[in-house]
């Protein structure tokens, strides 16, 4: 039987599951580490095909590189998939060619990356030892790839957004802005391989399922990689396929908080109406409780209402700004007095709240960033991040900052607090920095909210314990800058 290890390597966390973000959890404010799905389902499909899998995610287990070593001359796998981000691609790649050298296995590196990449930054790469490259949705192309390169079996150039090594050593790529449609017909991540405890609530330390809803988003926010690499054609799986999916975490792996993962969650009223009206008459009721990203437009007070009875106990905005000139720049589609009604009405239900903004956009001067600044205070969020603008390759924001000379370096190994860019227009990077310090610290060392926090959490000193951890990492993490 072959054998295959999917892996996340050991070293700093990575959101390395998620191609739009691929945050790094250690410099963040307060994030934990999300499920690692894109291996889950890739063991999930490999299962089914009947090879013999092994899952492991170093980076969070904490574990090093002997650890590593350990489980390939152990479990001598025929072929390797690790997940890379854009930030560790070069550190990513000196392991690879030690592990290729070392063991010679089948090596499939996954990441947005590879999505249709540009040939010259294909060129800024030591792919030597990689032989083969996923740059689209995991579990529509591990399968095909396993079986052509083990077992010579079907057509490797049917395999949606790959690169495939070819005999003069460069590679070929398959077809790309294609998508998989029969989501329901996945099976669910392979949990049963996967470190279930490692994935938890940031506030209660529970265990935390990641839950796939949707994939695809149909804005065109300008930094962003979800149109490119899923289409901006929502693919929703049916509202009954994920209460099986949950139903599985609760009964089988004793999980009963769940983050939905979708761009825009709220953005079919209709399709949340019915997931939470499945959950409410289910079993789960009243024993499981979910997280979930949406966007203010489109956004009804009701879906808020009804997300809440059903379990939520927190969403997530992805606000951006406080400008609107800068929102119309960045094509976000949405407005500074959307944002505060979102939050309004997050209030007004009693449901927590997450505001996710990024500064340091090309026309940003430091008056933009004071009015985004004024939009937190105002909205009071439960919680926030601010990020600094990243131009992925691939992306709009990519080509504006070429155009204005504004990349310091390569996209390539830098992240949201280590920006590639030499800055704004009109701000030094330094001084795009200095502003994000000072925004966190003044929203989250106001009296007020210290207050409010211990208030609510007057009877679970667990949670109190954790928002400090968050407090001082916080702190820590803004001072060594």
């Amino acid at each position: 039987m072959n054998k295959v290890l999917l892996f996340y390597p050991p070293g700093l966390m990575f959101q390395r599951g998620e191609d739009r973000c691929q945050q790094n959890i250690d410099e963040g404010s307060a994030q934990s580490m999300r499920a690692c799905n894109d291996l889950g389902y890739a063991a999930a499909i490999l299962l089914e095909k009947g090879y013999e899998v092994k899952l492991r995610d170093y980076q969070t287990e904490k574990v090093g590189m002997d650890e590593l070593h350990a489980d390939f001359s152990k479990f001598k796998p025929d072929l390797i998939m690790m997940s890379i981000t854009n930030t560790t691609i070069f550190d990513d790649l000196k392991l690879i060619n030690e592990l290729k050298e070392k063991y010679d296995p089948v090596v499939v590196l996954k990441g947005a990356l590879f999505y249709d990449p540009e040939q010259a930054m294909l060129d800024m790469l030591d792919l030597s030892h990689v032989d083969y490259m996923i740059g689209g949705e995991t579990d529509f192309a591990i399968g095909g790839i396993a079986d052509y390169a083990l077992k010579g079996e079907g057509r490797i150039d049917d395999v949606l957004s790959i690169l495939y090594k070819n005999p003069q050593g460069g590679f070929n790529f398959t077809k790309f802005h294609e998508w998989g449609q029969d989501l329901d017909n996945m099976p669910f991540p392979a949990r049963e391989l996967m470190k279930n405890e490692l994935y938890t609530r940031p506030d209660t330390d529970e265990p935390m399922a990641t839950i796939q809803t949707a994939r695809g988003c149909p804005s065109n926010c300008v930094f962003c990689l979800t149109p490119e690499i899923s289409g901006k054609c929502v693919r929703f799986r049916s509202p009954e396929n994920v209460l099986a999916e949950m139903t599985e975490c609760y009964n089988v792996h004793g999980i009963r908080n769940f983050f939905f993962k979708a761009d825009t969650f709220t953005i079919n009223a209709e399709w949340v109406k019915k997931m939470c009206t499945l959950i409410i008459e289910s079993p789960l009721y009243g024993k499981i409780e979910f997280t979930a990203n949406s966007r203010v437009r489109p956004l009804k007070k009701e879906t808020l209402e009804l997300m809440k009875k059903a379990g939520c106990f927190l969403v997530a905005f992805g606000f951006e700004s406080g400008s609107d000139e800068i929102l119309r720049q960045m094509k976000k589609g949405t407005t500074v007095a959307e944002n505060l009604q979102a939050a309004r009405w997050c209030h007004e239900v009693g449901l927590k709240f997450w505001g996710f903004f990024v500064i340091g956009f090309p026309w940003e001067k430091k008056s933009h960033i004071l009015e985004t600044k004024k939009l937190i205070m105002k909205a009071d969020p439960d919680f926030i991040e601010i990020t600094v603008a990243l131009p992925f390759y691939g992306t709009p924001l990519y080509e504006t900052c070429k155009e204005n000379d504004l990349l310091a370096e390569s996209p390539l190994g830098s992240d949201f607090f280590h920006s590639s860019m030499k800055g704004t227009m009109y701000l030094s990077l330094d001084e795009v920095m200095k502003l994000r310090k000072n925004i966190l610290l003044s929203f989250y060392l106001r009296p007020k909210y210290i207050l409010k926090k211990m208030g609510q959490c007057v009877n679970q000193p667990k949670v109190f314990l954790n928002y400090v951890k968050y407090g001082i990492k916080l702190v820590v993490n803004l001072m060594k800058r």
